[in-house]
């Protein structure tokens, strides 16, 4: 089982079907704020469901297509990362990220993405990452830009997401870029 140790307040580790009601009651509990930029949340309306995500990522991981890691900040689910799409004749992935609101602020996502880029630059090896952000969606702007990932493009009408479609901005980063940039923060 994938699990990664960031720190001494953050772990994650990939989803089990045993995770899906605490799951479940943490969307639940936060559906209206996560709502605002998750399309799939106003799908995930029963335990069930969760239950039959969380089988399909085990089975993309076990496939290594990619995986889902729940976040916990101080034992306490607090949102989740994933990489998925993993293309590995390209050596490519996406990661994708959501925290709830009141763990915000707390530098969780920041500690937890950096060890996702590490893990899939030099564990997978892969060769480039690419995150993909609502074009109005600044706090999730932030994370790719702090951490060098270069602005590619605009995907226009990217997402369907509240019963209107929005702009996807995409992001890219390199394995030699990450560390360049490991080796900045070194010296």
């Amino acid at each position: 089982m994938l699990s990664i140790k960031v720190d001494r307040e953050i772990e994650l580790h990939l989803l089990q079907t045993y995770h899906a009601d605490e799951l479940f009651w943490l969307v639940e509990s936060n559906r209206d704020y996560l709502r605002t930029w998750l399309p799939w949340v106003d799908n995930m309306l029963a335990v069930e469901q969760f239950h039959l995500a969380i089988d399909m990522w085990q089975k993309q991981f076990q496939q290594k297509q990619g995986f889902h890691l729940a976040i916990r900040y101080r034992g306490i689910l607090a949102g989740c990362i994933s990489l998925q799409g993993v293309d590995w004749f390209n050596s490519q992935a996406s990661i994708g990220y959501y925290l709830i609101e009141k763990m915000q602020g707390k530098g969780i996502i920041t500690r937890g993405i950096q060890a996702v880029i590490s893990y899939a630059f030099f564990k997978l090896g892969l060769n480039r990452i690419e995150v993909r952000c609502g074009r109005d969606n600044f706090k999730s702007q932030a994370i790719p830009e702090k951490f060098g990932f270069k602005k590619e493009g605009m995907i226009r009408d990217g997402e369907f997401l509240n019963g209107r479609y929005h702009d996807l901005i995409v992001y890219g980063l390199l394995s030699r870029e990450w560390q360049q940039k490991l080796g900045r923060l070194i010296r």
